[in-house]
């Protein structure tokens, strides 16, 4: 039988030397986790590569890649109108994971999701996960129905809101839906629980990045990535 008796002596003796090392490796451990890349994501797929927007169709000239991100609008004059860039593929049941920055005085952006383009116009017509305020309030989360219903159909809580947000820096979002049922994470808040109960709603279309027509404004989208749902 191999021996496997330590004296207590021995193994006191050895840690204050092996637990600086301890250390150093737990302190890299969190390092390594904390920059391995978001789509490394078990059953998550990128479906913006940082560098172009293959996959996407929209106004290039208010849409582009800056810094590994979708940028759409400026802030140096008002936007003419709204604008999406949207993917070129269609999804139902899904769940979407992205992070997002809003800066400038518009304070109005989205993403689009079971949408569709309206023939001829700039304009789509979908779910709507806001971004911004509105009279006064955060509706970050908040969802809304763009160009059907024109309102919106849940909004998150303004003080929780703010206390989650990062001002003019990125925010993660999460939008996960389940036939009816849809769902919306801001900072891994809770924003939105919502069963859709009226006939002849899409559940399906494509995935959209809006910049809101008016006042100046810079809506930046960043890591997004999707799994697809049975």
């Amino acid at each position: 039988m191999p021996q496997t008796i330590f004296r207590f002596a021995s193994v006191r003796s050895c840690l204050p030397t092996r637990l600086p090392c301890l250390l150093c490796l737990a302190c890299f451990a969190a390092v390594l986790f904390a920059t391995t890349p978001l789509a490394a994501e078990e059953g998550f797929t990128k479906i913006f590569d940082g560098k172009s927007l293959d996959g996407w169709e929209g106004d290039l000239k208010t849409f582009r890649v800056v810094d590994d991100a979708i940028v759409a609008g400026t802030l140096d004059a008002k936007i003419p109108r709204n604008e999406f860039l949207c993917t070129r593929k269609r999804y139902g049941n899904f769940e979407l994971r992205l992070e997002a920055r809003l800066r400038g005085p518009g304070e109005n952006a989205g993403i689009q999701f079971r949408s569709e383009r309206i023939p001829n116009h700039h304009e789509v017509i979908g779910y709507q996960c806001d971004m911004g305020t509105s009279q006064g309030k955060s509706i970050w989360g908040a969802l809304y129905d763009e160009s059907r219903r024109k309102k919106f159909l849940v909004q998150g809580d303004h003080d929780q809101l703010t206390a989650k947000l990062k001002k003019d820096d990125y925010n993660s979002i999460v939008i996960r839906c389940e036939g009816h049922h849809i769902r919306i994470w801001v900072n891994e808040l809770l924003t939105v629980d919502y069963m859709e109960k009226e006939d002849g709603i899409a559940a399906r279309g494509v995935i959209g990045l809006q910049i809101h027509g008016g006042e100046p404004g810079e809506a930046a989208y960043r890591e997004i990535r999707i799994m697809e749902l049975p």
